[in-house]
């Protein structure tokens, strides 16, 4: 690996505008949003997400299943719910209405690349929980949905967008939906004013 790859500005980010973005016609908007800060998108398609991609893109093993279910079953208790199943179970619901809601209908996943793209990503996107996330984020002015609704009505939150938690998960998540021959490497004309060090040809 060369010093050039490993510049900050060629850190790497996943991005998949959910579903509910695409059905509501906003992926303009969360695109405009994240491309006028400067960061490049490398590699965009739209396609039908598989319970395959699913399962692998979230990663997790029966321990979390366990530890996940097994808050589920304690609410329950409290709330006066049945217990239906084994805690494993009710940790594997999480996933499976993920799986339920990414794969209803088509998505528009990209990578995007750029200094601190991880992070600018989710500062911009906001938190998962659409009604507590911040004014001014996308989950925060384009969506209202919260965990108390979906708790009622059984599904995953419908927070319009995915986005990578840190620099590690990136280079997991990445493969998962792009090939390598997907993402093209090029010199956008606003890195020129990003970073150039000397600002050089701005004067004619």
């Amino acid at each position: 690996m060369t010093i050039k790859s490993l510049h900050p500005k060629k850190e790497r980010t996943l991005v998949i505008i959910k579903p509910d973005g695409v059905h509501r016609s906003l992926i303009g908007e969360i695109i405009k949003r994240l491309e006028r800060t400067g960061l490049k998108i490398i590699g965009m398609k739209m396609l039908l997400a598989t319970s395959e991609q699913c399962w692998k893109h979230y990663n997790k093993d029966n321990e979390w299943f366990s530890k996940k279910g097994a808050g589920i079953v304690e609410n329950r208790k409290k709330i006066g719910l049945p217990i239906e199943k084994e805690a494993i179970e009710y940790g594997k619901d999480i996933i499976r209405s993920l799986e339920k809601y990414i794969t209803a209908g088509p998505v528009v996943a990209f990578v995007i690349e750029g200094n601190s793209s991880v992070g600018i990503v989710k500062k911009l996107v906001g938190g998962t929980e659409p009604a507590t996330s911040p004014a001014g984020t996308i989950r925060g002015d384009l969506s209202l949905d919260s965990y108390a609704v979906c708790d009622l009505d059984g599904r995953a939150a419908r927070n319009l967008i995915h986005c990578t938690d840190n620099p590690k998960e990136s280079d997991y998540e990445i493969p998962i939906w792009f090939n390598e021959s997907e993402l093209i490497a090029y010199r956008s004309a606003q890195e020129e004013i990003l970073y150039d060090v000397n600002l050089d040809g701005i004067l004619e």
